[in-house]
């Protein structure tokens, strides 16, 4: 087979200004002038008969032909920088940077790797938490790609809380699941004793405010409705913008919260937590695995994605219901 090459230097820098929107950030990450980025993306237009960008007075902005060319482009390029790494060093430990929302990876994630890293020990795995990858956090969980490194070998992905809705990249969803109330077993007990939800009258409401827009939170005014609770002001109470602060305080008997069951399980398990109602409210958001196309075939990204929706159809019955947590298996 005969391949009519374009110039690699104009591949290379479509991409970067593609990518960054921007003729001088690519210039920056490419270590030559914007002058030089835009003599090379003028050529690769040459070449190709067709103009990739609109060049706006304050902006970039692709043509259809450049959005449509964008993606391969940045697949072939990885492609080959991953080619280029295996010859030069055929058993180098390869670097995966995993971004997830805080309360899943300390309650959820941490708790299961030791599977993932004992079975690819080849792997490096770079673990961080961001509230970025909850859907409407500072712009969202559209995770922009440049806060997800595709170069030098480190393959950057992430784990959602949201809609399932992220464009350009490669989504899976791993399970969703519902709310219950939660609080510490001293509440079962003593002068006000949680026995029915009209018992909830008596207590301090523990609200959590992770998800910045309020119609997608957990509500205690819906859970209320769902259980027939009448006279009770479901707004009262304590605020938190971390979930992990508002069960902190759940724990400590400060009140009563509502969280996703399957965060809390072991929590419940070891007697903690408990949920004393068993009256489930349905979450808006699942979570998901997002990683970029270019990434999707790289072996420790697939490796990843493998185990982790593997860990998700293993979610055992809740202690609530009985009932196996929502997950997704298509």
């Amino acid at each position: 087979m005969v391949y009519r090459l374009l110039p690699l230097n104009g591949l290379r820098a479509f991409e970067a200004a593609a990518r960054h929107r921007s003729f001088k950030k690519a210039a920056e990450e490419l270590y030559v002038t914007p002058t030089a980025v835009s003599h090379q993306i003028k050529g690769l237009e040459g070449s190709l008969g067709v103009q990739l960008f609109r060049r706006l007075t304050r902006a970039l902005a692709l043509t259809a032909e450049g959005e449509a060319m964008l993606p391969k482009v940045s697949e072939g390029l990885e492609c080959l920088a991953a080619a280029v790494a295996r010859t030069r060093d055929p058993h180098k430990v390869v670097t995966l940077s995993v971004t997830a929302p805080p309360s899943f990876a300390v309650r959820w994630l941490v708790p299961r790797l030791r599977g993932f890293t004992a079975a690819h020990p080849e792997v490096q795995l770079h673990l961080s938490s961001s509230f970025k990858t909850i859907d409407g956090a500072e712009g969202g969980a559209a995770l922009p790609i440049e806060a997800m490194e595709t170069r030098d070998g480190i393959s950057g992905i992430a784990i959602c809380f949201g809609g399932g809705r992220y464009p350009g990249f490669q989504v899976d969803p791993i399970f969703a699941a519902d709310y219950y109330p939660v609080c510490s077993p001293s509440l079962l007990k003593g002068k006000r004793p949680l026995r029915t939800p009209q018992d909830l009258r008596w207590h301090v409401l523990i609200h959590d405010d992770t998800i910045p827009d309020e119609m997608n939170r957990p509500s205690w005014e819906e859970w209320f409705r769902l259980a027939g609770v009448h006279g009770v002001d479901p707004n009262q109470g304590l605020h938190f913008s971390d979930v992990s602060l508002a069960l902190e305080a759940a724990r400590d008997g400060q009140g009563v919260a509502l969280a996703l069951e399957p965060l809390v399980r072991a929590e419940v398990a070891a007697g903690r937590l408990v949920i004393p109602f068993k009256t489930p409210l349905g979450a808006r958001f699942a979570y998901y695995l997002v990683v970029p196309a270019a990434l999707a075939d790289r072996p420790a990204v697939a490796a990843f994605r493998g185990w982790l929706l593997g860990e998700a159809t293993k979610e055992p019955t809740s202690p609530a219901t009985g009932k196996q947590a929502k997950g997704y298996t298509e």
